[in-house]
C-alpha cells in the first residue's frame, strides 16, 4: 500500500459502530416493567411527521461529522470516537436495567414521511430511550465542533442547525420525551469533562519527548 494511503488508517476505528449496533440490539427488546417519562410539555408537543427526514438521516449525519473532524483535526475524531463510545455503552447499561419508552401514535396515510415514520417504528422497537442516542450523539458533534480549533461561524451554523433539527426530531416523531433529550446531553458534558482531564492528566505526567511527538 502507498504511503500516503495509510493516513486514511485511523478511519478504520469507525467499525467500531457496527459492533455498538449490535450491542443495542440485544437491549433493546422487552423486558420486564417498561416505564415512561412523559410530561405535561411532552404530551404538548404535536406528532409532525416531516421531521422523520432529519431523524432518519442521523447515522449518516454523525458519519460525516466524523470525517469531518478526521480531515480536520485528528484529535478531535479520537476524541469523538472515545466519547461516543463511552456514552453508547452508558446508554446500553441503563437500558439494561431501565427500560423506558414513548407511546407512539397511531400513524394514518400512506405519503412518504409517514412511511418513513412507519419505518422508523417497525425497525426501532419503542424502547431504550432514557437517555437518547440520537440525541447525545448530535449534541456530541456540536459540541466538539463548538471547542475545536477550527471552528467557524459556517460549521456552528452548520453543525448547530443539522444537531438541533435532529434533536427536535425526536420529540416531534414521538420517540422520545424532554427529559430523554436532557439526559443525552448531560450524558455528552460529562464524559466529555472526564475524557479532557483523563488527557490533562495524561499530558502532565508524560515527558517532554512524548508531549512533543504528541504535538
Amino acid at each position: 500500500m502507498p504511503l500516503r494511503n495509510w493516513k486514511y488508517t485511523p478511519l478504520l476505528l469507525m467499525l467500531i459502530f457496527p459492533v455498538l449496533g449490535k450491542m443495542y440490539a440485544w437491549v433493546n427488546k422487552p423486558r420486564g416493567k417498561v416505564y415512561h417519562l412523559m410530561t405535561s410539555w411532552d404530551n404538548a408537543i404535536p406528532f409532525v411527521k416531516y421531521f422523520a427526514l432529519p431523524y432518519s438521516v442521523w447515522i449518516f449525519y454523525i458519519y460525516l461529522c466524523l470525517y469531518y473532524f478526521f480531515k480536520k483535526d485528528l484529535r478531535v475524531y479520537y476524541r469523538a470516537l472515545l466519547i461516543y463510545t463511552v456514552c453508547a455503552c452508558i446508554c446500553y447499561g441503563i437500558y439494561s436495567v431501565v427500560q423506558t419508552t414513548v407511546p407512539r401514535p397511531e400513524l394514518v396515510g400512506h405519503d412518504v414521511f409517514t412511511l418513513i415514520v412507519r419505518f422508523v417504528y417497525h425497525r426501532d422497537q419503542p424502547f431504550n430511550c432514557f437517555p437518547s442516542i440520537h440525541v447525545f450523539s448530535s449534541y456530541m458533534v456540536f459540541r466538539l465542533t463548538a471547542r475545536s480549533g477550527f471552528r467557524n461561524r459556517w460549521n456552528m451554523l452548520l453543525i448547530g442547525g443539522m444537531s438541533g433539527m435532529i434533536i427536535l426530531s425526536t420529540l416531534f416523531i414521538k420517540q422520545h420525551s424532554i427529559l430523554d433529550g436532557l439526559a443525552g446531553m448531560m450524558l455528552v458534558e460529562i464524559v466529555l469533562h472526564a475524557v479532557l482531564l483523563a488527557e490533562y492528566l495524561f499530558a502532565r505526567s508524560s515527558t517532554p519527548q512524548e508531549r512533543s511527538l504528541q504535538r
